[in-house]
């Protein structure tokens, strides 16, 4: 069972307060309602989660939680059908819910919608820091932040991605992989970027002489290994665009080319660009006009 906690942050709610607790104090301030059980595993799980958090809010966010056992007719008003339930109140109306266990992270980003003014957590700071150092190049002190954020929070996927992409430009490829194996969530847009980075990063060792694979091209045009391997050896030194061409050529020339590997390879390139950048838009636009033509 969990423990009852009563403070200025935390507050177990029944019918005879409801109203006054969550509704009303919710035109106030941003109100979190928990709805629990007694015998229910996961709750046991994301209420000390959700407390946490709130605590860490200190007052910028009211967490309330309720037992669904001793108050069914609130649960029944509210439609709850499953526990944990998550439902968030602010000026005196639900306006965001979720059900089940969330990582730390997640649960984060869910009160932070609705309580704004949260400052970021020492994770969050940490991940900020991080990604400056990554940006001017300093991948060991990068590395070393994203370390500490994942000390903070274990299942940051942000932390995680940003660790193995600092191990990938250390050439420390081994533990990048580790690190990418960590993640629960690996469809988390940068955790797949980290994973096709690694992947490129593994490849590049193998494709040989850029000068070479250039001559080898130039020779036979429908060299597609080669040209493939070319497109790998560009991509490292950051030709992004003559990359993709060279990709493009041979699913133009031969989609089905090596199981489909030359679009595989260019949809990893679009993961680790991002979806919005112009890279991505302008190259996923021809690969479109290819196979849709």
């Amino acid at each position: 069972m969990q423990e009852q906690v009563n403070n200025s942050n935390i507050i177990d709610v029944d019918m005879s307060n409801f109203v006054a607790q969550v509704i009303e104090k919710s035109s106030q301030v941003p109100v979190i309602v928990d709805f629990w059980a007694p015998w229910c595993e996961p709750c046991k799980t994301l209420g000390p989660t959700l407390e946490k958090l709130v605590n860490e809010a200190d007052g910028a966010v009211i967490l309330a939680k309720i037992n669904i056992d001793e108050n069914q007719e609130i649960a029944a008003q509210m439609q709850i059908r499953s526990v944990p339930t998550v439902v968030a109140f602010v000026e005196g109306r639900p306006v965001d819910a979720f059900a089940g266990v969330k990582p730390e992270s997640e649960i984060r980003d869910f009160i932070t919608k609705v309580a704004p003014d949260i400052g970021p957590s020492e994770s969050e700071q940490m991940i900020s820091i991080a990604a400056d150092a990554y940006e001017q190049g300093n991948y060991e002190e990068a590395g070393s932040a994203y370390s500490q954020a994942l000390q903070l929070d274990s299942e940051n996927n942000a932390a995680i991605a940003g660790l193995a992409s600092a191990l990938i430009k250390l050439g420390d490829l081994e533990n990048a992989g580790h690190v990418l194996s960590g993640a629960k969530d690996k469809n988390d847009p940068a955790v797949t970027a980290a994973q096709a980075a690694l992947d490129t990063a593994e490849q590049i060792g193998d494709v040989g002489d850029l000068e070479e694979l250039k001559k080898k091209v130039e020779k036979n045009a429908d060299d597609y290994q080669a040209r493939f391997d070319l497109a790998i050896a560009l991509w490292a030194t950051d030709a992004r665009g003559e990359a993709a061409d060279h990709l493009l050529y041979i699913i133009a020339a031969d989609k089905d080319w090596q199981e489909d590997g030359a679009r595989k390879q260019l949809v990893k390139f679009f993961e680790m660009a991002g979806p919005m950048d112009p890279f991505t838009v302008g190259a996923r636009r021809k690969l479109s006009s290819l196979l849709y033509s």
